[in-house]
């Protein structure tokens, strides 16, 4: 008997999920059978669809709490239920730190750590109540996991958010299963602002073990095993998504090169 995922019958609601990592984890779902609503403050530039299925598009801010109240509400009004959570929706614009502003500093952990808790709050407090309970998916970053200069604040909230996984994973269970995926660079439509053109982002591809960036399919195939059966053992668990992680600095700079 083959192993598969169909997630027929679930409702999956993923924040920030209409462009870049956000809209690869929802065609994902969308492939694998899951009725995805996708939440962002504007719609999508293009249609999430694929194989004639599209995503059920809710306007919301995800920091504003009364705002998140009401799109959980609204998810579960529609559909009776929500099986899954995918936290996406984040990111953070160049800064160093010294130069930023405490208003930017704040403004970018409330984004990236303080708004995804309060969509896992609206959203555990409908799976407890479920028979079958639900799962969370937070999206984090390499950058919580060593240096992020440029992006000081955004690395230290994604550490936070790994943090936050684990102990969620806890308080929520046995009902509901929390994990994060720690991804490292995608290629998305912002990549060109971080890694300038092509060149630039070929040449940081060439840094990662297996060759190249992810592409948001690769983030959005491993969200849907961590939120399917597969993975129904799997929490407080921190998948690595990031093509074998960066080579050490020292390798290139030895004077040493060992024959392979």
């Amino acid at each position: 008997m083959a192993l598969e995922i169909d997630l027929a019958g679930r409702v999956v609601l993923v924040t920030g999920g209409v462009r870049g990592v956000g809209a690869g984890v929802s065609r994902a779902l969308l492939t694998a059978g899951a009725t995805v609503v996708a939440c962002a403050r504007r719609p999508a530039d293009v249609p999430v669809q694929i194989h004639g299925r599209a995503i059920d598009y809710l306007p919301c801010d995800v920091r504003d709490a009364d705002a998140v109240g009401v799109l959980v509400e609204t998810i579960v009004e529609r559909y009776g239920r929500l099986d899954h959570l995918v936290n996406n929706a984040g990111g953070a614009p160049f800064a160093l730190a010294a130069e930023a502003s405490k208003n930017f500093h704040a403004k970018i952990v409330e984004l990236n750590l303080l708004a995804p808790l309060l969509v896992a709050q609206a959203a555990n407090a409908v799976m407890q109540r479920q028979d079958e309970g639900g799962s969370i998916v937070n999206i984090s970053s390499v950058s919580g996991h060593r240096p992020s200069p440029g992006t000081a604040a955004y690395g230290a909230a994604k550490a936070g958010m790994d943090s936050l996984t684990a102990s969620l994973a806890v308080e929520w269970a046995p009902k509901v299963r929390v994990n994060s995926l720690v991804v490292g660079p995608v290629d998305t439509e912002l990549s060109r602002l971080h890694y300038g053109d092509q060149d630039g982002v070929d040449a940081v591809g060439r840094t990662i073990p297996l060759g190249r960036l992810a592409c948001p399919d690769d983030v959005g195939r491993c969200a849907v095993f961590l939120v399917s059966p597969l993975a129904a053992y799997i929490s407080g668990a921190a998948l690595l998504v990031h093509g074998g992680g960066e080579r050490p600095a020292f390798l290139a700079a030895a004077t040493t090169h060992h024959q392979s």
